[in-house]
């Protein structure tokens, strides 16, 4: 079997995530892994059986098709330019950078190098997302009224996802982290986006992320969209991505669960049964010349400017 391959940079838990669905696709083979950190590096590649390599060089001389960057952001730029001069077609984990400045710098040199990018936004592949796309295209919602986004965490960072720079204002946030999952999708069903007001509250302590965020905006074509993050309040984390339209509300809770709504009828969870191409399917169809689905930097580089704006 031609194997599309991956060298993996970042083996934190996102990145043991990636490692486990890589190892899962037999179209995809994973050809060395790499991490400053020696101490985890070493466990996960004992726990994988997978092969460390010592350095960035040492792991771009393997030549794999892809580099995934599982980094935190302010590395991304840096490791895509030196894959790049490599020829490696690059996968990064949103946000595409640091800031919107990076990001172009990111763009321009894979450009430049002429190699095929992609975005880590597995949401788009979800088979929740992808009947949600299917029934506005397919205008079974009626009219879009308004786009809604509702995030809520009782604790940031959250509990699975602890790391020293997760709750970082620098680095982290739920801004950063879960935001641009939504955006790109937004942008997917219904084009550019601006926001006309915004307010992101900080705690005290300058270290640490934001604590809540709240947007209003529109779509170039008028639709309205109300954008809310919260963390730290009593209650349980849920996320709500909501779709208003004439005939049906459709809400996707919680990254999976897709809900339908009509007038005055209950809420109603679809049940699920298509399983669509997966991000990594994506990934070893564009190394065989074959139609792919990806999101590409240009596309995470809009994603990351509506970021930027938020966090200002």
């Amino acid at each position: 079997m031609n194997q599309t391959t991956f060298a993996i940079i970042g083996t934190g838990i996102v990145g043991e995530r990636i490692i486990q669905q890589l190892l899962a696709n037999n179209n995809c083979k994973i050809i060395g892994i790499f991490d400053e950190n020696k101490q985890r590096l070493q466990e996960i590649s004992d726990k994988y059986v997978l092969p460390i390599a010592s350095s960035l060089e040492e792991l771009f001389n393997t030549q794999p098709h892809w580099v995934y960057i599982g980094t935190p952001p302010n590395s991304h730029a840096h490791l895509t330019l030196e894959a790049a001069k490599k020829g490696c077609k690059v996968l990064s984990e949103k946000p595409l950078a640091h800031d919107v400045e990076s990001g172009k710098l990111m763009v321009d040199s894979t450009k430049q190098a002429n190699i095929l990018t992609a975005m880590h936004f597995p949401l788009m592949y979800s088979p929740a997302i992808q009947t949600l796309m299917s029934e506005v295209r397919n205008h079974n919602l009626g009219d879009i009224l308004r786009v809604e986004l509702h995030t809520y965490f009782p604790h940031w960072p959250r509990k699975w996802q602890q790391n020293p720079w997760i709750g970082s204002r620098a680095q982290g946030g739920f801004i950063r982290e879960v935001f641009p999952h939504y955006f790109q999708i937004m942008y997917r069903l219904f084009g550019n986006f601006s926001f006309s007001a915004h307010q992101t509250n900080y705690p005290k302590d300058q270290q640490l992320s934001e604590i809540g965020s709240s947007a209003i905006g529109k779509t170039d074509t008028g639709i309205p969209l109300v954008i809310n993050g919260l963390c730290g309040m009593g209650q349980q984390e849920i996320l709500l991505f909501k779709v208003f339209g004439t005939k049906k509300v459709m809400t996707i809770k919680n990254w999976s669960e897709l809900w339908v709504s009509e007038c005055d009828q209950p809420e109603i969870k679809v049940e699920l049964k298509d399983h669509p191409t997966t991000l990594w399917d994506a990934c070893h169809d564009a190394q065989n010349g074959r139609e792919a689905t990806l999101v590409s930097f240009e596309e995470g580089l809009i994603v990351q400017q509506w970021i930027d704006e938020l966090l200002t």
